[in-house]
């Protein structure tokens, strides 16, 4: 369908789509394996000028907004999700400063980012997950410092991301509104790393716990005000929650691709199985299904470009949607590769395995749900 892409967007789909073919592609799968991260292509990324996009022009970025980004990650996630993530998952490190950081912040982190250095967003821990208001990391202010003890897990691009930006707790006693935002650099004394995750899917990227052990920093590295935390992570999702619906509808495109080539080439009763109703059937509602995940997607995506106060709905809406429709493609792909789909010699498992994944992180579907319902409803009772 049209989406009426400006050119620079069409030409970004282009240049995307390039990498993807030419060179994650030839890789995802020994990586997958593997558990190597994609540091070549990220260099090409870089070198490509596509860590910029979404930065304003003035710190070295393109000055795009969250719909171009949404374009490379989809491009990305079809080739391959995990190296996808890499890019992706610095976005999301990066919006807390995008958000809430002060000019002298800005200057300071966003020409890095622009020309490709990684982030990563640290709020998850062993008992905050869905409820983020649980964190149990703590920023103690001493003299011109934070001292953070705490650990993180579950973090995309840990021990590989140079910037993080952390959710810790400066008033455990006031709850959510407790919790504040900062800005850690790798290398800095008393953070380290855990254990590298071995996990499902998106197998390229990294996953590791962070570790903060009387870990100092200056207090400049607060983003924002201290308590505004909380506040700052619940918007950094409603900008990056289409990212998460552009990488599931680019794995279920990925899975589409490589299932419609091989019906066509698959020969059963004399006839390749295209030719089927049900394989036809299946294969047309893998496509409606994709095309409504991206319009939703590619919607939410431009009211935050549009400056829209209250994207919370449609942001939860797009993830929820389109992670979904992955999960249900790419098993429709796996049935229609039949036992050569349990294969990992065949990319349809593969496809499946990580679209798993963006029903859990960013938010569960299940609290996509709530957040949905609760403006719902809340909206109503306003009327």
């Amino acid at each position: 369908m049209d989406y009426l892409l400006s050119e620079q967007q069409i030409m970004i789909r282009d240049l995307c789509r390039e990498i993807t073919e030419e060179k994650i592609k030839p890789i995802a799968a020994e990586l997958d394996k593997t558990e190597e991260f994609p540091h070549e292509v990220v260099k090409v990324m870089a070198q490509s000028d596509l860590f910029g996009l979404f930065i304003e022009e003035k710190y070295g970025g393109m000055g795009g907004g969250i719909l171009d980004l949404c374009i490379a990650t989809e491009e990305f996630s079809r080739g391959c999700a995990g190296i996808a993530l890499a890019y992706a998952g610095t976005a999301l490190g990066v919006d807390p400063i995008l958000i809430a950081g002060n000019e002298e912040q800005k200057a300071k982190y966003l020409p890095r980012v622009a020309k490709g250095t990684l982030c990563a967003f640290g709020i998850t821990e062993p008992g905050a997950g869905s409820d983020a208001g649980g964190t149990q990391t703590t920023a103690k202010k001493v003299g011109d410092h934070y001292i953070l003890n705490g650990t993180k897990i579950f973090i995309t691009n840990g021990g590989e991301a140079d910037i993080y930006t952390i959710v810790a707790m400066t008033d455990k006693s006031k709850g959510a509104r407790g919790a504040s935002m900062f800005i850690v650099e790798k290398g800095t004394p008393g953070f380290t790393f855990g254990k590298k995750e071995e996990k499902l899917g998106i197998r390229a990227s990294a996953t590791r716990e962070l570790i903060f052990q009387d870990c100092k920093i200056p207090k400049e590295n607060l983003l924002g005000r201290e308590g505004s935390g909380f506040i700052t992570a619940m918007r950094t999702f409603d900008m990056s929650r289409p990212g998460i619906g552009a990488q599931a509808v680019g794995i279920a495109q990925g899975s589409l691709d490589v299932a419609l080539e091989y019906a066509k080439q698959r020969v059963q009763f004399g006839k390749p199985i295209s030719s089927f109703q049900g394989v036809q059937f299946m294969l047309a509602d893998m496509a409606t299904q994709i095309e409504a995940a991206r319009a939703l997607v590619y919607a939410a995506a431009r009211q935050i470009d549009a400056g829209v106060k209250d994207v919370t709905r449609s942001s939860s809406m797009a993830k929820l949607f389109a992670s979904d429709m992955a999960m249900r493609v790419t098993v429709d792909a796996v049935q229609i590769f039949g036992g050569y789909g349990y294969i990992k010699e065949y990319p349809a498992e593969k496809y499946m395995r990580d679209a798993k994944i963006t029903q859990i992180y960013e938010g569960t579907n299940q609290i996509q749900r709530n957040i949905i319902a609760l403006d719902l409803i809340r909206e109503r009772t306003k009327k």
